[in-house]
């Protein structure tokens, strides 16, 4: 399929059980994309021992199948539509978040299914269009763009820039001038709703950087449509990541379709309605942890802006891949102390950050599964932060030397956050598709390390 490719209306797992951790269920069965056969664990059809064996620790791993259904998921609930040329679809457009992940690999399997981007950066728009995904499905947001972001997207003719602020929206103004452009905009508002997640990925309230206050609104778009070189197209809401519940995005919803009609009513009249990202995911089997599923949000969404003359676009980023990757590691020490047992593997706060900057929880399983007592242990790297850890007080079976782990729900916000720290190379990513894979990503060397240090 090609990057303009239309969303097929088919699924090929009922949506309802979408994004349960790493199973799904077809004709009354268990299906799983990392599952167990026997002791050990798999990618789909590769034994995860082999893809250790033959890569490497720490290692990245996704299933093409995860994100193919997961992205397809999106495009049936969401009505994502043809697009022709250089136009943008009449119906939905699915933009994927490339700060949940943006190796290219995966954008152009995403590319392939139809899907457009949701940038923050001028390197995730060259990501994006290097990947094939098309001008007219990426929109841009994000607090901080430059002169020279702003440029780059312009001469690119993206659908529309998300504008976060006055000043911004000035910015913009100046540089599509300098370049004889006319910059497609929509305002970002925020309209104060509690996404019920964690704060440091809550983003839709007053006392958080993003966004124009709802009151304001108003004010901001008279002026942007006073402005010579910009052309508004579009509103803008996202209120945070990781969300389990349909309510808060139904609350925010409400309130930008409240404003639309006070523009409306002052003749501007627009024509997308950006309802950002957001969607959780499960990252812990067997307990509460329940999110809504594409489907059943796009049921709560969007008979409110039926009717309307608007396309509807979102930006979902974790949903579509968090499940479908995973860490390995590999144990290298045990450690006892009078307080504390530790498992000392060869990942560390550089490869996944997330449960050292949010507490965030990922389930730890072993790759070859034993039959020894389980202990309550905390699973640490290498790096030298007593705040480097992947778990802390779990309990799991005793690990032993040389064993590998696998780290769950480890495919968004996993590399895309990792770094150099300590003066570690980047871990390598692989793809499995079946009883295939291939490296999508060569592990970082010391090499890496100082290249373009004078």
């Amino acid at each position: 399929m090609n990057p303009h490719a239309r969303f097929e209306c088919r699924r090929l797992y009922p949506l309802i059980f979408f994004d349960f951790g790493v199973q799904t269920v077809l004709n009354k069965s268990i299906m799983h994309d990392f599952i167990y056969r026997g002791a050990d664990l798999y990618a789909e059809d590769v034994p995860l021992e082999e893809l250790g064996r033959e890569y490497g620790t720490p290692l990245y791993v996704y299933s093409k199948r995860t994100l193919v259904r997961h992205i397809r998921a999106y495009g049936d609930a969401f009505g994502g539509a043809q697009s022709h040329g250089d136009q943008p679809p009449t119906g939905g457009i699915v933009s994927f978040a490339l700060k949940a992940n943006s190796n290219g690999a995966i954008l152009r399997l995403l590319a392939s299914e139809g899907a457009g981007a949701d940038i923050v950066s001028g390197g995730e728009l060259f990501r994006a269009l290097r990947a094939g995904i098309p001008a007219s499905k990426i929109v841009y947001a994000g607090v901080g763009k430059t002169a020279d972001e702003i440029a780059y997207a312009l001469k690119k003719n993206i659908l529309m820039f998300n504008v976060e602020s006055d000043e911004e929206l000035e910015k913009i103004n100046r540089v599509a001038g300098m370049t004889g452009r006319k910059a497609p905009v929509a305002l970002r508002v925020n309209p104060d709703v509690d996404p019920l997640t964690h704060p440091y990925i809550s983003t839709g309230m007053k006392k958080y950087k993003f966004g124009m206050p709802m009151e304001d609104a108003l004010e901001f778009y008279m002026k942007a449509r006073r402005m010579e070189n910009i052309e508004v197209v579009g509103i803008h809401e996202h209120i945070g990541s990781q969300i389990t519940q349909v309510a808060p995005f139904r609350d925010a919803l409400e309130k930008v379709l409240a404003l639309m009609e006070r523009l409306r009513g002052s003749g501007i009249k627009l024509r997308y309605l950006d309802l950002g990202g957001g969607l959780g995911i499960r990252y812990r089997r067997g307990e509460g942890e329940k999110p809504p599923l594409p489907a059943a949000l796009a049921k709560s969404l969007l008979p409110l802006v039926k009717g309307r003359g608007l396309t509807v676009i979102v930006e979902p980023g974790r949903s579509v891949v968090g499940n479908a990757g995973v860490l390995l590691t590999r144990c290298l020490y045990r450690k006892k102390t009078s307080r504390k047992r530790f498992v000392i593997v060869d990942a560390g706060m550089n490869d996944l950050i997330r449960p050292s900057l949010y507490g965030a929880y990922h389930e730890i399983i072993p790759v070859r599964k034993s039959r020894r007592a389980a202990l309550k242990v905390d699973v640490v790297g290498p790096i030298c932060e007593s705040g480097d850890f992947l778990a802390t007080d779990r309990r799991m079976p005793a690990v032993m030397p040389g064993e590998l782990l696998c780290v769950l729900g480890a495919g968004a916000y996993g590399f895309s956050m990792s770094s150099n720290y300590n003066s570690r190379p980047h871990p390598a990513e692989v793809m499995v598709d079946g009883g295939e894979h291939r490296l999508i990503r060569k592990r970082g060397t010391y090499r890496d390390l100082v290249r373009g240090e004078l």
